[in-house]
């Protein structure tokens, strides 16, 4: 009978481990099925997730049967994961970028034949135009894929700190003329194709493979998404670099060595295979792709020296990036507060005339203020551009209701263009005197206002091009009053607009080390390096004074409980007993009623519980942590396979298996489980399962008297989620230094066994235990 007993429970917490997470995965921004973010709501009720690895005795008794050729499997899925993240993020990119390029160039080269005729019938038909793929990015959004709208990269960031549709809206909203970049929805896709990887698929439509779900814990999925944020980045700026230090900087919380590797290799695949597509393209055969191509604005023959005295002006343009990100901050925080709480509650239709509306409005200004401009005559013979450009094509010097054969118009050669190739004409050199400050001024205020009302709208928005584009615009405004001032033949205003771009993105994303390389990566100068420095630290400063990141703004009003990189002063003067509370500690035995156990979970929401029992000598002890999603699982087992090994009651100490174990191996997890959706009959109720073999034995504890500081930066640093709080010990039985650690691998060691695992019914005077069966990772602990 023992040896029934035994066998039983072997074969019982093998079938729980095969449905349970390693960690928890409820969450308010997680990865959904299809490789969307799901969120529960905005609010308190947000969940995270846990780094930490769920070493119970199932799991060490998995890790024991594991043998090398599993684990060489192991790690080569997922640098095959890594290389199909990277592909998978290239070609996304790739048709994103052609058809942009090319719904903007059909749209410039018709707009222009028309407007030979009648610039009012020009501008019905380029305002349809952009009405229509504005309509077709909303519409996919709110009627699909409502995850998709934004940028994703709060959620990406509350997900990896321990919390497909994105890309034909990203190609109506950008292609639609907006007032947003695409490269956030990048960072989102390449997010969500890891996600897909990470769980073997799709299985909503599908397409999931089970030899690819091999990933069980949170900790190698997140890995997965951190790639994904990378590639998105590399793609999206040809940054492959800058998207490594983007990853590294401002999504995740948690790095490691290995992971670095992958990543690195993730963006080195996408930088070949965007290459490759570009080589591809230059013979013709992506229409207008040519014209643009990827975001890259080579300043190599702009500036080559600077001055002492021009490090005031560039110093100005830092803090003035820092006034206006903040500000771009500030704004966007109280309009999607509003948009979400009053407007968008109204119902899809309404999301869906909001964006009509900011599009006619965005084709109103862009088309109507250069008409008010009087054009300019044509420099000099000794610009290299050609001046003006004719009809039908797009860059420096567009002749836009201009009189003249010789004139060009100022305002629509940034306004009347797409916006990368705005931005590479107002970065452009040897192009002095090409603006004006009046034009640059209007176009300043006019495009950050609609930077602001845009962003939060239905439909995926990037922030980095746009601001991009708003810092560019008054970094060239403060170049043009230094040459007037300096009048030194060497200075130019496109080096001034490279600066003003970086204090922008310094100002409102507050990256420093990423963003300095992305902007080198991109413009292809690295003379310019200690500028760009000096401007970001200086934007990032004075943002810092006001408010916090675009990014961490949006989390923190999506109620993603993100943990800043410091902690907060008032901490230092706290313990973790303060921390705690006074509030009753829920926890549960290690032999617990079916009923009892149902009853604390229904009545409160802990998503972590002590688990504890009593030594021979009668005192308390705490065993280990149990998750919730654990436990409801076990208890939805309970329900679910009443005849199975679990079924064990007082009449019968041991019951045959009557499935074999693949049988009851599903792909089970506790996504969305409730304790109400689980049915337990009077009979389960009065049922009692061990939780010994669920339990993770080692959780991080800490003194009672530790500074929430410290506790703050375990948190962090370990990605955590739970962390017990204990009185002190009363004796140490050892100490570990670093030269402890320092030891071979012994390949020798046999696996720990397995704990027996039963449902049993309660005697008379509380319940019982068979001192037959041992415990081997709880014998010393209970002596």
């Amino acid at each position: 009978m023992l040896s029934n007993h035994l066998q039983n429970g072997v074969e019982t917490a093998k079938l729980i481990w095969s449905r349970l997470p390693n960690a928890e995965d409820v969450s308010d921004t997680e990865p959904d099925e299809d490789g969307g973010f799901r969120s529960h709501g905005f609010g308190g009720t947000v969940e995270s997730l846990d780094y930490e690895v769920i070493e119970n005795y199932a799991y060490r008794q998995e890790q024991a049967r594991r043998g090398k050729l599993y684990v060489w499997y192991y790690v080569g899925v997922k640098w095959f994961f890594a290389l199909l993240i990277g592909i998978g993020t290239g070609l996304a990119a790739v048709l994103i970028n052609i058809s942009v390029e090319n719904f903007a160039g059909w749209k410039y080269e018709w707009t222009f034949k028309i407007i030979q005729h009648s610039y009012v019938a020009g501008f019905i038909v380029y305002t349809m135009i952009n009405l229509a793929l504005v309509f077709s990015s909303v519409f996919i959004v709110t009627q699909f894929a409502p995850a998709a709208a934004g940028s994703g990269i709060p959620e990406i960031k509350g997900y990896l700190n321990g919390l497909t549709p994105v890309i034909s809206g990203s190609i109506g909203s950008v292609g639609g003329g907006l007032a947003l970049g695409k490269e956030g929805p990048l960072v989102h896709t390449g997010a969500c194709i890891a996600s897909l990887l990470g769980q073997g698929g799709s299985t909503k439509y599908h397409l999931s493979t089970r030899w690819l779900q091999v990933f069980k814990s949170d900790r190698d999925r997140r890995d997965l998404v951190t790639c994904g944020c990378a590639a998105g980045v590399a793609a999206a700026f040809r940054a492959p670099v800058g998207g490594v230090l983007f990853a590294l900087e401002e999504v995740t919380s948690w790095w490691r060595s290995q992971l670095m590797w992958r990543v690195f290799f993730t963006s080195a695949v996408v930088a070949v295979v965007v290459r490759t597509a570009m080589g591809w393209c230059k013979s013709g055969s992506c229409g207008h792709f040519g014209s643009g191509g990827f975001i890259i604005w080579d300043l190599s023959d702009g500036q080559e020296d600077y001055s002492f005295e021009e490090l005031l002006p560039m110093a100005i343009i830092g803090v003035i990036g820092g006034l206006l990100g903040a500000l771009f901050n500030q704004l966007t925080l109280y309009i999607t507060y509003w948009r979400r709480n009053y407007l968008h509650k109204k119902g899809n239709r309404v999301k869906i005339i909001e964006a009509c509306l900011i599009s006619v409005i965005t084709s109103v200004i862009s088309f109507g203020l250069p008409l008010f401009r009087e054009c300019s005559a044509c420099p000099s013979s000794d610009v290299t551009t050609d001046c003006p450009r004719p009809p039908g094509m797009y860059g420096n010097y567009v002749n836009f209701y201009c009189t003249k054969d010789n004139e060009y118009n100022d305002l629509a050669t940034i306004f009347f263009n797409t916006q990368d190739d705005a931005i590479r004409n107002l970065f452009s050199a040897k192009t002095i005197h090409e603006y004006s400050a009046q034009s640059l001024l209007t176009f300043l205020v006019m495009f950050y206002s609609l930077a602001v009302v845009t962003f939060g709208t239905a439909v995926p928005a990037g922030q980095f091009v746009p601001g991009i584009m708003i810092g560019s615009t008054y970094g060239r405004l403060v170049g043009i009053f230094v040459v007037r001032l300096y009048k030194k033949l060497n200075i130019e205003e496109g080096t001034y607009a490279l600066l003003g771009a970086a204090s922008f993105l310094g100002g409102s994303m507050r990256m420093t080390v990423s963003l300095c390389v992305i902007m080198v990566e991109i413009t292809n100068n690295l003379k310019l390096l200690p500028l760009i420095m000096l401007v970001l630290l200086i934007s990032k400063a004075v943002g810092d004074a006001f408010n916090e990141g675009l990014y961490e703004e949006q989390a923190r009003l999506r109620g993603i409980p993100l943990l800043e990189s410091r902690p907060k002063n008032l901490m230092r003067k706290m313990t973790a007993k303060e921390a705690c509370g006074n509030q009753k500690v829920s926890y549960f035995t290690r032999v617990v009623k079916v009923a009892d156990a149902a009853n604390i979970l229904r009545t409160n929401s802990h998503n972590g519980f002590p688990v504890v029992d009593h030594t021979r000598s009668g005192e308390t002890m705490v065993i280990g942590l149990i998750l919730r999603s654990h436990l409801l699982v076990l208890l939805q087992s309970k329900a679910d396979f009443q005849h199975s090994p679990l079924a064990v009651d007082m009449r019968s100490q041991s019951i045959p298996i009557r499935h074999s174990l693949s049988d009851f191996v599903k792909p089970v997890s506790s996504k969305g489980l409730s304790i109400n959706d689980i049915h337990l009959s009077p009979d389960d109720l009065e049922m009692y399962i061990d939780l010994a073999p669920f339990v993770n034995p080692s959780p991080y504890v800490v003194p009672e008297d530790m500074s929430l500081t410290k506790v703050y930066n375990l948190f962090r640093q370990l990605g955590l989620r739970h962390i017990f709080v204990v009185p002190r010990a009363s004796r140490v039985i050892g100490m570990i230094t670093r030269k402890d650690l320092l030891f071979e691998d012994n390949e020798d060691s046999g696996p720990v066994e397995l704990q027996s695992t039963s449902v049993r019914g309660r005697q008379q005077g509380g319940s019982t235990r068979n001192p037959d069966v041992e415990h081997p990772l709880l014998n010393g602990l209970l002596e």
